[in-house]
């Protein structure tokens, strides 16, 4: 009977390790949920401030082609061309 009671506190020390062990892990893992939850948001920021650069890079490449840019006259050509038939389809349908 004492050999059963030694396996019983033995198996008893080992649940109560695990049990510690589970409540660490259970910890980390949470801990590491909120890193990631936080990371996440870092990146979608990063991301809309990429995409808000890319637009006004956009902008000044285009400001720029407008004040004569040799590098961008094509482009300033094309834009202003692609403006004068949008203008032209608008007065067609007022006219109409």
């Amino acid at each position: 009977m004492g050999a059963l009671t030694e396996i019983v506190d033995a198996l008893e020390s080992k649940l109560q390790v695990l049990a510690q062990k589970m409540a660490i892990l259970e910890q980390e893992k949470q801990e590491l949920g909120a890193r990631v939850a936080q990371q996440a948001g870092a990146i979608n920021g990063q991301a809309q401030e990429i995409a808000d650069l890319k637009q006004q890079n956009e902008s000044l490449r285009m400001a720029n082609s407008l004040l004569g840019s040799d590098d961008n006259k094509r482009e300033a050509k094309l834009k202003i061309n692609s403006l004068i038939r949008e203008i032209d389809y608008c007065i067609a349908q007022l006219a109409d």
